[in-house]
């Protein structure tokens, strides 16, 4: 009699642990929302040295797992249109791009703006275009540029190929007058004009910012001959196609990061001094889009 209960109550407890490891299996709707695929995979484009960029975004992204209870894998890709091509083919939740890419995120792959980089007041931080010379140069201007050379970016960067550009166009100087050198990015630029290899060079603010910090640019022995309007920070994007509880919590989980979360990331953007991350929308990159139609951009020049 007593075998027979023994092996009732084994019996018993098996069905218990059966049916305790069935419940546990049950997906968790809140770690649905939050992690739909148990990871999440964040692009950043290559404005910068990705040996430097990298350790910044882990420190951002480390404060986002904290937040959403799910891991951030951080990818710096090799350049804008390789990231929207990323996003486009569901390789990505996740994505930083320049305002310009993102207008080609945007068409091209459904990237929907959540956030961008605040400053301590609150608002939204800029960054501007720039045309720099050697100091004594007699390129005053981007009239006098006509027959010189010029070192850009990379294909279709905002401040480094797209907004030099319109400012030829606007001067009535034909791109065909000057030596565009499309130096491979925004510190290759500042080089080629360190190193000689040209008249003038495009360096934006946030490339000027970390240059002049780390001490490879002086400014007493350049000048800058243009400056664009402020243009706003890049957004950080979500795919287009993920669920809509999802994107709410990546940009409530954003919000939420801390000013010290955030600062290694917008030491590279030039948000001095850094607050908390501010909401964007599409309509705040409005002039950008205006900017790719009257220049006649599309992905194709990313």
């Amino acid at each position: 009699m007593n075998n027979v209960m023994q092996l009732r109550a084994g019996a018993s407890l098996a069905a218990l642990l059966l049916l305790s490891a069935g419940c546990g299996s049950e997906p968790d709707p809140a770690a649905q929302a939050t992690c739909p695929d148990g990871e999440i995979r964040f692009g950043i484009e290559p404005f910068e040295d990705p040996a430097k960029l990298t350790p910044a975004y882990e420190v951002l992204a480390t404060a986002l797992e904290a937040e959403l209870d799910c891991p951030v894998r951080v990818q710096v890709v090799e350049d804008y249109s390789a990231e929207v091509l990323a996003m486009e083919n569901g390789e990505l939740e996740l994505a930083q791009f320049g305002p310009l890419g993102f207008v080609f995120a945007s068409q091209r792959a459904g990237a929907e703006p959540l956030v961008s980089f605040g400053l301590e007041n609150g608002e939204l931080s800029t960054y501007t275009a720039g045309i720099w010379v050697p100091k004594g140069s007699d390129i005053s201007g981007i009239a006098d540029l006509s027959g010189r050379s010029l070192a850009l970016s990379s294909p279709g960067s905002t401040s480094g190929d797209a907004l030099p550009r319109l400012a030829l166009a606007e001067e009535g100087i034909a791109e065909s007058d000057v030596a565009l050198d499309y130096a491979g990015g925004h510190p290759e630029a500042l080089l080629a004009l360190i190193n000689g290899a040209v008249d003038a060079a495009e360096i934006n603010s946030q490339t000027l910012a970390t240059a002049t910090a780390e001490g490879t640019f002086n400014q007493d022995d350049y000048e800058q001959v243009w400056e664009s309007d402020p243009i706003p920070n890049d957004p950080i994007t979500v795919r287009a196609d993920l669920p809509q509880e999802f994107k709410d919590a990546v940009r409530e989980a954003l919000l939420g990061l801390s000013p010290e979360d955030v600062a290694e990331v917008g030491a590279f953007l030039d948000v001095d001094p850094p607050g908390p991350m501010v909401e964007v929308t599409k309509e705040t990159y409005e002039p950008l889009f205006v900017l790719a139609e009257t220049l006649g951009l599309t992905e194709a020049d990313a």
